[in-house]
């Protein structure tokens, strides 16, 4: 059931960053819900490094929307 929440989540987050991101990044339903789990990845790693979270816990709601922004920026940047 853990991973079901996560793919729900992530697709969750993904769509919502992907509606604070302007442009056009024609990113399917598969891929917006990868986004949403790689940007609590990455919020949840640098967090981490930060300081803010301890080893094995996830970074929230809104730093995981943080991090799907973030990799949104770098991916419309590199496409270009």
């Amino acid at each position: 059931m853990g991973i079901l929440w996560t793919i729900l989540i992530g697709l969750l987050v993904g769509v919502v960053a992907k509606f604070i991101h302007p442009g056009k990044e024609n990113l399917g339903l598969v891929m917006t819900a990868l986004l949403g789990i790689a940007g609590s990845m990455v919020a949840s790693f640098g967090g981490q490094v930060l300081g803010i979270y301890r080893a094995g816990q996830g970074a929230g709601f809104l730093g995981a929307l943080i991090g799907a922004v973030l990799i949104l920026f770098i991916y419309t940047r590199i496409k270009r």
